[in-house]
């Protein structure tokens, strides 16, 4: 690939992705949805996110990625649900990960 096609794609890239994001202001007053339909666009937001984390935390490839990476994302989101600060989170989710793998937990 030469770098005319990847800066044509770049920009025609951009331009979709603006086009979508212009979309959704200008269209938010022409197109109603029912309160049903409302509320199942926020709980598909909710599950994709859950499926992007769980998907993150427990695979590496095409396998399952150990006990390790999945205990440290278990602590981070007990800290976070607990409200602990943002650094703190980290620390402790790698901290976790890092004793577990240091003490032979894959």
């Amino acid at each position: 690939m030469d770098g005319v096609e990847l800066l044509v794609g770049t920009v025609v890239l951009a331009l979709g992705t603006f086009a979508f994001r212009f979309a959704g202001p200008v269209l938010r007053s022409r197109v109603k949805l029912s309160p049903r339909a409302e509320r199942l666009m926020a709980l598909a937001a909710v599950v994709l996110l859950a499926a992007l984390v769980a998907v993150s935390a427990l695979t590496e490839g095409h396998g399952f990625a150990g006990f390790a990476r999945p205990a440290g994302v278990l602590v981070a989101g007990v800290l976070a649900w607990r409200k602990a600060p943002f650094v703190l989170v980290v620390v402790a989710a790698a901290a976790t990960a890092a004793l577990l793998r240091l003490a032979g937990v894959p």
